[in-house]
């Protein structure tokens, strides 16, 4: 199984310029640090940091609520409503990323459980669940290409009980370190397949060097990443590949807990 490190990078126009012309990256000692930029890993999957795409200072959601309904005997329908400011739903987002994007403009990634998101380009949005059951519930900003706007500010997440009668119970805020998949996600044709973007959203952790990490595992070959930036993933084969996203500690050993390891298949065709 390959390991590959990819490690704190100044983002500039030398560092777009040094990833453009697959030089490897060391360290200020001289060491190499990404070897996915290695010349004996041409034409393998690589994973490599990117600077952020346009930035949105002041970008927030809220949840204005939260509300249920009984539907039959053994479901509820879940209705969220959201407040976004100093943020547009589907507009486009200004970028130089070739990478898959949505025609639909920026909007908000609703993540239940830790399922594959649903992209929501009305600040509403209702959800059938099971009555007795426990969830999670992440949201937050994206631009039209799916990256998040990683800030305080442009997430909500919640935990929550949809009780007997099919009505909402609050719970305590997690706590606990949690990692949320966002991307890459279902098909990808023609030129996006090209790029790919790798993007997550972590709460109540951070990432570093000395502190923890996620560790990406695609298709066998694992890549730990101690920065929380988007990623793009170069060389992968078409057809099937499985992506797992994994919250770890310095020493590279497995977190435990709820939303911390998360397991996707992705499919690329011509």
């Amino acid at each position: 199984m390959k390991k590959t490190t990819s490690t704190l990078l100044a983002f500039s126009t030398a560092l777009l310029t040094m990833v453009s012309c697959n030089q490897t990256t060391k360290d200020t000692d001289g060491n190499v640090q990404d070897s996915t930029l290695l010349s004996d890993t041409v034409g393998a999957i690589a994973v490599n940091p990117l600077s952020h795409a346009k930035e949105f200072p002041g970008a927030s959601l809220t949840m204005s609520s939260l509300t249920s309904e009984k539907v039959g005997t053994d479901s509820a329908r879940i209705t969220v409503k959201y407040k976004v400011t100093n943020f547009n739903l589907t507009e486009q987002t200004d970028h130089e990323h070739h990478m898959a994007n949505s025609a639909e403009g920026q909007h908000i990634h609703f993540i239940l459980n830790n399922e594959p998101y649903e992209a929501l380009y009305k600040p509403e949005h209702t959800k059938v669940v099971p009555i007795n059951s426990e969830h999670h519930l992440m949201s937050f900003l994206s631009r039209s290409f799916h990256e998040s706007i990683k800030t305080a500010d442009a997430h909500k997440v919640v935990k929550f009980k949809v009780n007997a009668d099919g009505k909402i119970e609050e719970m305590p805020a997690p706590t606990q370190p949690a990692l949320f998949y966002s991307r890459p996600k279902g098909e990808y044709k023609s030129d996006d397949t090209k790029t790919v973007l790798l993007d997550f959203f972590v709460t109540n952790t951070t990432l570093g060097a000395s502190e923890n990490k996620v560790m990406a595992q695609i298709n066998g070959q694992e890549f730990t990443l101690d920065q929380w930036v988007p990623y793009e993933i170069i060389n992968l084969p078409m057809g099937e590949n499985i992506i797992k996203l994994s919250l770890v500690d310095k020493d590279g050993n497995a977190l435990t807990g709820d939303n911390v390891s998360i397991e996707r298949k992705i499919t690329l065709t011509n």
